[in-house]
């Protein structure tokens, strides 16, 4: 039996009662486990080949669990409690949900941000362990963060090797330097899955397993959700969340997540990168936003949103209008969410394993870097905000308001709003909260991303998916820069360079963009949550006025 639970209404429920027969037909689901790599069509095949190995790694995964268990205890031993994972996108989302689910200290370092990255390395240092992450073993933001923790180690005459853990494909540059300098642990993850499907690789479970996972118990449970997933049948529920992801008609392409204490925190997030990536392509994809229970999109229920509603498994919650309840336990939510990700991309016709928009931002940014550019003047400055923009998306506008409202503007009626934060995390969490007043503001759904880890997976969907995206990119001043040992620039030189390389594609591919730059922090984060909840409250207003007097 499978231990995850899917109930669907409206849209949801039709598309699942339209599509499973066919995919059962088709056996899509016994081939899918195969490793079939024909499924998504002879394009795609040459890519599925080398990219299938997530659905089987069970038995390959608990080959790695004595040598993690192991350092683990050696770790201890030697005085480490904290673990601290350095890495993008796949590597570091799905390790963060894992640990949060079990309840142990995992920190993650997904930033190029120089405060976050000054005040993770100074953290109980003499405590501390680094997990090394990246498939490809040249991830720029993850070799910096090496860099910058092995100098910190040598200063304070702890040998950088003994603290040092690697995971990668095998043979990397990373893999191959590692091994040739002598690093106490390697660890290298299935070269046939792709980064956004190794949660329950290499990738997923060292760094969770050093932080005190039960990882066992987790691949147990995996294995008990692989036994049926397999099956040629119309209840098989990796199908049936399929159907709902890839083939509701007409396409609802922006699925709304809203955590209703499903017991996995993060779930969300790491199933927003997973999708994004997945789908976001050739000028199609679905769009995953991550929202609040009783989000605006949710209540509104916009005729292209579904949403999917993540619940306990005792939870007896039904859904209404065009909506899921999902529930389940952690290892199942993993393997199907991939499963199910893998046959919407069949549903849409695209590959769900390639990547190929990703790269264009990252060449951007190396470019910005090498040519080290002055920066360009504001367009205006309001306050405590720098504001800049392409083109002529600002008019007369002279205040931050009136630059959000002309962005605002340019949303068409099938469009969403995305909101890059290239600031600190934690220190800096609060700006989140105006997610929910935007999409109040816009009644059209709202994501919120944290740069630049965003740019290694729903990156991707902003530039290969549908051309219905409008951008809000915030940059913030730093107090003091950081410097990257035996690199070119600093810390605070490559965040610039991803926010300004990142924009500088979009703009290219023609979609709005405001820059809106925090020359003080704190400031500038109380004066932009000032300005969108006050435009908020007046859009509510005149909704509420225009109401009454239809009534």
């Amino acid at each position: 039996m499978s231990s995850m639970t899917l109930a669907a209404a409206g849209a949801a429920l039709e598309a699942i009662d339209r599509v499973t027969g066919t995919l059962v037909e088709d056996q899509v689901a016994s081939r899918l486990m195969a490793k079939d790599p024909t499924l998504w069509g002879h394009d795609a095949e040459g890519e599925a080949a080398v990219r299938l190995g997530w659905v089987d790694l069970v038995e390959a995964s608990r080959g790695l669990v004595p040598g993690i268990m192991e350092l683990r205890a050696t770790l201890h031993a030697e005085g480490v409690s904290r673990i601290v994972l350095c890495g993008m996108g796949g590597s570091s989302l799905a390790p963060e949900v894992i640990t949060r689910t079990a309840g142990v200290e995992l920190t993650v370092l997904d930033s190029t941000d120089p405060d976050q990255v000054r005040r993770t390395v100074e953290d109980r240092l003499a405590e501390t362990a680094v997990v090394v992450s990246s498939k490809s073993g040249s991830t720029v933001e993850t070799d910096s963060q090496r860099r910058i923790f092995e100098a910190a180690f040598t200063a304070a005459g702890i040998d950088p090797l003994s603290r040092v853990v690697i995971v990668t494909d095998p043979g990397s540059p990373l893999d191959n330097s590692a091994r040739e300098a002598g690093y106490r642990a390697v660890f290298n993850a299935d070269p046939n899955v792709g980064g956004r499907y190794s949660a329950l690789t290499a990738f997923g479970l060292v760094p969770s397993g050093l932080a005190g996972v039960d990882l066992d118990a987790l691949l147990d449970d995996v294995e008990e959700t692989a036994e049926f997933l397999g099956d040629d049948d119309p209840t098989n529920i990796g199908l049936r969340l399929g159907a709902v992801l890839g083939a509701t008609s007409p396409l609802r392409d922006k699925i709304v997540f809203a955590d209703e204490a499903s017991g996995i925190p993060g779930l969300a997030d790491w199933a927003e990168q997973l999708i994004a990536e997945s789908t976001g392509k050739l000028g199609t994809g679905v769009l995953p936003v991550v929202a609040e229970e009783g989000a605006p999109e949710i209540v509104t229920a916009a005729a292209d949103v579904l949403a999917v509603r993540l619940t306990a498994p005792d939870a007896d919650v039904e859904p209404i209008g065009n909506q899921v309840t999902v529930s389940g336990s952690l290892g199942s939510q993993l393997l199907v969410w991939e499963f199910a990700t893998a046959v919407a991309g069949r549903l849409l016709g695209i590959n769900p394993f390639d990547q190929p928009d990703v790269e264009a931002a990252k060449v951007a940014a190396r470019g910005l870097l090498d040519a080290q550019p002055e920066t360009a003047p504001a367009n205006f400055v309001d306050g405590a905000v720098e504001v800049r923009a392409e083109g002529a998306l600002l008019g007369e506008a002279r205040t931050l308001g009136d630059a959000l409202q002309r962005l605002l503007g340019t949303l068409a009626p099938d469009g969403y709003l995305s909101v890059q934060a290239y600031l600190d995390r934690s220190d800096q969490a609060s700006l989140e909260g105006i997610r929910s007043p935007l999409a109040s503001l816009t009644s059209r759904p709202v994501t919120f991303g944290w740069g630049p880890r965003f740019l290694h997976s729903t990156g991707q969907f902003h530039k290969g998916g549908p051309a219905q995206g409008v951008f809000l990119s915030i940059t913030g001043a730093t107090a003091e820069d950081l410097a990257i040992p035996d690199r070119p620039f600093t810390f605070g030189e490559l965040i610039t360079a991803q926010a300004a390389g990142d924009a500088q594609v979009l703009a290219g591919q023609g979609r709005p963009v405001l820059r809106l730059h925090l020359a003080d922090r704190a400031a500038g984060l109380e004066q932009l949550t000032q300005v969108i909840t006050h435009l908020a409250g007046g859009a509510a207003g005149q909704r509420a006025t225009t109401e009454s007097g239809t009534a």
